[in-house]
């Protein structure tokens, strides 16, 4: 087995991914790869990525939903980096968006090293909005302005994660770091998507490979 050197890979990581994937402002597709072909390579789109033991920050024991992956990259979500309860009306305030009637306040998570003062939420798969990527028919992936301005007038989608920043691939390079061993890739499960304690996520999805589930 290669010798995998990952303080150089969580360096090279950040670089690549970086310039791999530029987001602007209010357009999520932007941030997504455009063409589905994957030149008959394994797509890991809709799956978990679970970080090797080994794995170092930013990616230290991280579990990544995987929202879209192709030639051209790849894109995902860190489900397991929790931090701070926020209002969602100074959220949307932030983002410049209308606040008015709404409230309540959300959990927001630290979703990856690339672009974090950019928010999506990932969701339950009942609701939909025009920006809206359907990850696998079981959950989605949207801009987080409308989704939280709707959770905060009671009409949101069942359960939902909101994240800042995502984690990013540049093309080929998901695969090589699968064939070097950074990551184990295992079927999504809701559950541990929204409803498992963040601290066993890590366990409990890697778990899954062992199952076979």
């Amino acid at each position: 087995m290669l010798a995998f050197d990952y303080r150089f890979f969580n360096r090279l990581h950040w670089a690549l991914a970086a310039a791999a994937i530029v987001l602007p402002a209010a357009v999520l597709h932007a941030a997504l790869p455009t063409e589905t072909d994957v030149s008959g390579r394994t797509s890991f789109a809709g799956q978990l990525l679970v970080a090797s033991p080994a794995m170092g920050d930013p990616f230290d024991h991280a579990v990544v939903l995987m929202a879209q992956h192709t030639r051209d990259g790849a894109l995902g979500i860190v489900i397991n980096r929790p931090l701070e309860r926020r209002p969602i009306a100074k959220l949307l305030e932030a983002f410049g968006a209308d606040a008015s009637g709404v409230n309540d306040s959300v959990r927001v998570f630290r979703g990856g090293p690339v672009s974090r003062n950019k928010a999506f939420v990932v969701h339950t798969a009942d609701y939909h909005r025009q920006d809206t990527i359907d990850i696998d028919g079981r959950v989605a992936l949207s801009d987080a302005a409308g989704v939280l301005r709707d959770i905060g007038l009671g009409k949101g989608p069942g359960k939902s994660l909101v994240a800042f920043g995502y984690a990013g691939w540049a093309p080929s390079q998901l695969e090589d770091e699968m064939a070097r061993g950074a990551w184990v890739a295992v079927p999504e499960d809701p559950a541990l998507v929204f409803d498992d304690d963040r601290a066993k996520v890590w366990a409990d999805a890697l778990a899954l490979r062992k199952t076979g589930r």
